[in-house]
Order: structure tokens, then C-alpha cells, then sequence
């Protein structure tokens, strides 16, 4: 894989992200004041794949107030240069590694059943861990989501041993 470097994300680098969302469909686009609030609010779940000073990958998360061992995976956008290249997986691997959430016990997240991409990269990630992972249903299109959008499963990974996942 070419070499990325990962950080969390400043106020500054809202308008990128916000850009970044919006040029890899069918990721839902939230309001540019929402994309500042994971940058600053969130920031230290959140991580920011660059290459060459560009910005080519972006997880948004946060962990969970009514269940603090969980880290819930938001949103995962990869920049079309840099697909096929395993940075979804990487971009989780270094999100494990930043303090704020070092001592997550599960990887949550929802998924649509459409969306192949993202159900491989998890996959992939919790099989190179060695990960248990379940698939349940979450959201459902007419009683949550009012007929207007996909339902959304829910993908749990773990249990997680930060100090034992491989990078």
C-alpha cells in the first residue's frame, strides 16, 4: 500500500471532508456544520488518511455514551485515486491506535446490505484481526427510516484487544 499518514482531523479540514462525502456516493451527505462538529466535538474518534498533502480517506465515529466499550464507525469515505489500495482497513487500524479509543472492547457500525464496499472492508478488517463478526438488523427502512432510505444492519466486531491487533 503507498504510504498514508493518519491524524485526527482539525476545524480546518471540515470543507475537504465535507467535499471528500460528497464525491463518494452513495454516502450520505450531512450538512457542512455537522462535518465541523466530527472535526472539532469528535475529533479524537475521527481519523484522516493523507497522501502527498491531499486528503484521500476520512472515518468518522464516536463512542458510544450508553455503551462505552463500543466504538461506533459513523461514516467511511475513500477519494477514487485511492481505492483498491486497503486503506478503508488501514484508516480502522490506525483509528485503533489513537488514545480516545485505544480501549474499545467492539467496532460497531450499520450498514445497508447494498453497500458491498463497506461490508468487505469490515469483513476484511475483523478476518485480518481475527475478529468475530455479527450481522444483525438495525433500522429499519418503514418503521425508522420512513420508507426513504435502505435499512441498515448492524455490524459488531470483537472482541477487540487493542494491544494485540496487528497494524
Amino acid at each position: 500500500m503507498p504510504d498514508f499518514s493518519f491524524r485526527n482531523p482539525v476545524a480546518e479540514d471540515a470543507q475537504a471532508i465535507h467535499d471528500l462525502i460528497a464525491a463518494c456516493p452513495p454516502l450520505d451527505t450531512n450538512s457542512l456544520y455537522c462535518n465541523l462538529l466530527q472535526c472539532t466535538h469528535f475529533a479524537e474518534t475521527c481519523v484522516l488518511a493523507e497522501r502527498d498533502g491531499e486528503i484521500s480517506g476520512w472515518i468518522s465515529g464516536y463512542r458510544l455514551v450508553h455503551d462505552p466499550e463500543a466504538m461506533f464507525v459513523w461514516q467511511v469515505a475513500v477519494h477514487e485515486r485511492a481505492r483498491g489500495q486497503g486503506l478503508g482497513v488501514a484508516m480502522l487500524n490506525a483509528l485503533f491506535q489513537f488514545p480516545a479509543v485505544f480501549d474499545a472492547v467492539r467496532l460497531v457500525t450499520t450498514v445497508t446490505p447494498s453497500n458491498r464496499g463497506s461490508r468487505k472492508m469490515f469483513a476484511n478488517f475483523a478476518r485480518q484481526q481475527g475478529l468475530d463478526l455479527e450481522i444483525r438488523p438495525c433500522f429499519d427502512r418503514e418503521r425508522h427510516l420512513g420508507g426513504a432510505h435502505e435499512s441498515e444492519e448492524l455490524i459488531s466486531i470483537g472482541p477487540l484487544d487493542t494491544a494485540s491487533l496487528t497494524f
